[in-house]
């Protein structure tokens, strides 16, 4: 496991400056994979939904599945300051039966 050694010239507030930025930058970075995960796991369930063939009362799970993974995916997108999902919704297709669950219209 590595740790920031931050060279000994470094001055109070030169050391927490750069302290910060390297936090700000590990953390950034996760909720970027974050998002990235939850969108994957939207084309995966969506993907389900679109191609099932079975009979309609069969569906419900995977309409349920869908919307639990959109719900996630835009709360990740929401934790990254990406308050509005147009794009997002019409970016995956997100059809309205899934965001109906969401309680959008």
């Amino acid at each position: 496991m590595s740790s920031l050694r931050p060279p000994s010239r470094f001055s109070a507030g030169t050391l927490q400056d750069s302290l910060q930025s390297a936090l700000d930058y590990e953390v950034a970075a996760e909720k970027a994979s974050s998002l990235g995960y939850a969108g994957a796991m939207v084309q995966e369930k969506l993907q389900r939904l679109r191609t099932f063939q079975g009979e309609p009362a069969d569906r419900l799970p995977l309409v349920k599945d869908a919307a639990n993974a959109v719900w996630g995916y835009f709360i990740q997108r929401e934790l990254c300051g990406l308050r509005r999902h147009d794009d997002a919704i019409r970016e995956y297709g997100i059809p309205r039966e899934v965001l109906a669950r969401l309680g959008a219209r």
